[in-house]
């Protein structure tokens, strides 16, 4: 692989389930495919991924009364009530909610935000007794407070009340205040992020205050802002929050946020789940990485348009701020991996690491070297860190078997922060080590790239890139949409940008070209013209008034060297000879015959797309073809690497003729789906296939060709029908041999030709020869055939009826397959039965 990882997933799917999807909801089969794949396996279930509504009452909590009445009584007897949140978006962004919603209940809340570097993560001993000295009557935490059990305790002994609402992993043992957590107390969805809880208390003081509940629709732009940030689950509750979050960012009024947009160059009205993740979010973190957050939660509350621009400066300062700061760590950290690079784990510690961002830092290790990475800043007797892992490694998990090096530590699976002494640095490397060595194999440390999906370079349109826009919002467990091109080549190659790091090209495949981008790619890593196949993103992309769809290459593998696929109903030639004669020009009778298998029109948008859809299913698939001996080489190979580029690896698609399925349709039982790559020479092809049988009651045949296959197909049945070069050049070598016999008149029948005549071909050659009385053919069963000249007049090749049936075949075949190759097909029966039965 290229730029991509060394293994691609492609999850098989039920082809069943996403025709059902497809056709209810009028979506194409790749859209479809990527549903069904995502776990969306039925029309109902799609329908509502789709439409992102999901809702739940927030007293699904089952503290959410508790908590929403201690609230309340302290806001009517004017308790001072302090909000003590995190120094991330998350925990920003559901400070400022929760703020904000104490504010319209005719409250005069404080806050707190601990500092990254001075407090660390979290309620701490200090803060309590701060809070309590100062006169507060209730603490409200948010994104934090779930483990912080004696904390809570000296809070409830010393009369300060305490509302948890937080996301994070619980202890073993929970405070003892009400609780807001999505996973604890019987709410029917897990993965809110503090924010969305927030949110959710919110709704819950709202109604129980009996106060409007349109207010709660003023926090949906921080709740976008915070979900896509903390890289919580895209899915369920979160993709309502998400969706009508961004529409309420892009017609937001907060100063603040405005503000925001202003620095970070983005328009209000085209915000997205990137723009937030990649330009919005990281500058409200830049303030709790490089100083306090304290900046961040005023640019969100602020009301003042002047001072909102001013933060807002201020925090775009910062992150670049942090940009340089991430270069320089990444090199330092790079240097350390050195000495650890066979490693399992990495535990890499530096002087002068900002401890703001060693977390960024850490992320982009994981993404370059596939492996859980801690970054520790050291400094004085001990150190900060923070982890990042890969999805097959627990790492709160691993430091919780580690605990005995470690001051303290939180988090969850795939990213936590510790402390720990200078002295216990060195034990913590060796024994997260081990731990990681005793639960990761070798297969868990090659990354892989998740495909969603197979598609012809023909697919690679507007249509379908607008048609994966409607998963959206996508992020985390619900990514943008990878798609696999098999059998690709990239031409027009050429630099792009000021600096020549990016590269643009065209993607060829199948007769069909599409405009792409690689960016972070130079173009000396993508020369080559050999057929590859491509991991791409289709998106929308709009610029100067102009829509187009925009293939984004992330990686190219080269096709993997097969042994072939299968051949069915193949017959020697001797065979095939005697078969024809004794059922000369032998066709199916489907006519009037039960329709075993639905039909599905994929003609002109590409076989490689098409079948590599269908063969990533992991269902058996059957491949149909004019002339096997000319396609069967090249078959082998595209069909074989698209069997390689799938995990888990289906089985190989089989490979058979039209005339070898005509002969023995029974072939076709056990597939799930018949492929057409080129069309038969007539209409009978097409009905043969609705009526193949088949051992599953869902089983489907596809119409695959375009024009290209059109003009194979009326090559192949030229070189069978048009039988009258052919008789006059067997005829004249039969005449200068005058007898033949044996292997010279396999020679003779075969002809003087690269591919030679098919056994069937050549019954038809002697069938006509011996109709106009000018040969005598004998097979004897002892000396075998033979073919002797026969003195006779001249003749008309009109007095044979085996010819004239083949000129009618011809003529027939050349209707049919011109009408296929100009791409404009007439209604066969069974369209119209499709249309009868719709």
């Amino acid at each position: 692989m290229t730029g991509l990882a060394k293994r691609v997933s492609c999850p098989p799917y039920s082809a069943r389930a996403a025709d059902a999807i497809a056709r209810e909801l009028g979506l194409s089969p790749i859209a479809a495919a990527i549903l069904v794949r995502r776990g969306h396996d039925s029309p109902d279930a799609a329908r509502r991924f789709l439409a992102a509504e999901e809702r739940h009452d927030p007293f699904a909590f089952a503290d959410m009364a508790r908590a929403c009445d201690l609230v309340l009584s302290h806001v009517q007897r004017g308790s001072r009530i302090v909000v003590h949140g995190d120094y991330d978006v998350d925990g920003v962004c559901s400070t400022a909610v929760v703020v904000g919603t104490l504010r319209a209940l005719g409250s005069d809340p404080g806050w707190l935000l601990p500092s990254r570097f001075d407090e660390g993560y979290g309620l701490s001993a200090s803060t309590v007794e701060r809070l309590v000295a100062s006169g507060a009557g209730l603490l409200i935490t948010t994104d934090c407070g779930i483990t912080a059990v004696e904390e809570v305790e000296a809070a409830r002994r010393a009369g300060l009340d305490v509302v948890i609402t937080d996301h994070h992993r619980p202890g073993e043992r929970l405070p003892d205040a009400p609780i807001l957590h999505p996973a604890l107390g019987g709410y029917p969805f897990p993965d809110l992020c503090a924010t969305g809880v927030a949110h959710k208390l919110a709704e819950g003081l709202y109604a129980r205050a009996g106060r409007d509940p349109a207010l709660v629709a003023g926090d949906l732009d921080l709740v976008a802002m915070a979900t896509v940030s903390d890289l919580v689950p895209m899915r369920g509750e979160n993709r309502r929050l998400v969706r009508e979050g961004l529409a309420a960012l892009a017609r937001t009024r907060r100063p603040g946020l405005l503000a925001l947009m202003r620095v970070a160059h983005v328009e209000p009205g085209r915000v997205d789940e990137g723009t937030v993740g990649f330009r919005l979010g990281p500058r409200l973190n830049a303030a709790g990485r490089m100083q306090r957050a304290d900046a961040a939660l005023e640019l969100l509350l602020t009301g003042d348009e002047s001072r909102a621009a001013a933060v807002a400066d201020e925090l775009d300062l910062l992150n670049r701020e942090r940009r340089d700061s991430e270069t320089r760590i990444t090199f330092a950290a790079e240097a350390a991996r050195a000495e650890q690079r066979e490693a399992e784990a990495y535990v890499l510690a530096g002087e002068g690491w900002h401890p703001g961002v060693i977390g960024i830092v850490a992320s982009r290790m994981v993404e370059r070297h596939h492996r859980p990475c801690v970054l520790i800043a050291l400094d004085g007797d001990g150190g900060r860190g923070s982890g990042r892992s890969i999805p097959a490694y627990d790492l709160h998990a691993g430091l919780a078997a580690c605990s005995e090096h470690l001051r303290r530590f939180g988090g969850h699976a795939m990213a936590a922060g510790l402390e720990v002494d200078r002295t216990d640095v060195g034990p913590l490397r060796e024994a997260l080590v081990a731990h990681a060595s005793s639960v990761l194999g070798p297969a868990d440390l090659e990354p892989i790239e998740r495909v969603d999906g197979l598609v012809g370079v023909a697919a690679l349109r507007l249509d379908l890139a607008e048609e994966l826009g409607r998963l959206a919002p996508f992020g985390q467990g619900n990514p943008l949409p990878t798609l696999l091109v098999p059998a690709v080549a990239l031409r027009d190659l050429r630099p792009l940008g000021e600096d020549e790091q990016h590269a643009r090209f065209s993607l060829e495949g199948g007769g069909a070209r599409a405009r792409g981008v690689a960016f972070r790619t130079q173009v000396s890593k993508l020369v080559g013209s050999a057929a590859r196949h491509a991991a791409v993103r289709l998106e929308v992309n709009e610029w100067n008034g102009t829509v187009e769809p925009r293939v984004v290459l992330r990686g190219l593998a080269e096709p993997a060297a097969t042994g072939g696929c299968p051949v069915l109903a193949e017959e020697p030639f001797a065979a095939a000879f005697e078969r024809e004669r004794e059922d000369p020009l032998h066709l199916p009778s489907p006519e009037g015959q039960a329709r075993m298998r639905a039909v599905r029109d994929a003609r002109g948008q590409g076989f490689a797309g098409l079948v590599g859809h269908l063969i990533s299913s992991g269902e058996r698939v059957l491949v149909v073809c004019a002339e096997l001996s000319r396609r069967r080489a090249a078959l082998d190979e595209l069909l074989g690497g698209i069997v390689e580029a799938c995990s888990p690896r289906p089985d190989s698609p089989a490979l058979c003729s039209w005339e070898g399925l005509a002969r023995d349709p029974a072939i076709a039982g056990r597939f799930a789906h018949v492929v057409a790559l080129d069309p038969a020479p007539g209409a009978w092809g097409e009905n043969l296939l609705a009526a193949l049988a088949a051992d599953d009651t869902s089983a489907f045949a596809h119409l695959g060709w375009g024009p290209a296959e059109a003009t194979f197909a009326l090559a192949a049945a030229e070189s069978e029908l048009d039988l009258r070069g052919p008789l006059s050049e067997l005829y004249r070598r039969l005449r200068d041999e005058g007898s033949c016999e044996g292997a010279r008149l396999r020679a003779a029948l075969e002809g003087p030709r690269e591919r030679p005549r098919s056994g069937a071909g050549c019954a038809r050659l002697v069938r006509v020869l011996e109709e106009l009385s000018l040969v005598a053919y004998h097979d004897d069963g002892y000396k075998g055939p033979s073919c002797q000249v026969l003195d006779a007049p001249r003749t008309s090749l009109e007095r044979s009826s085996q010819a004239r049936e083949c000129a009618s075949r011809l003529a027939e075949a050349r209707r049919y397959l011109g009408a296929q190759r100009a791409q404009s097909p007439p209604a066969t029966s069974i369209e119209r039965a499709q249309l009868v039965a719709a």
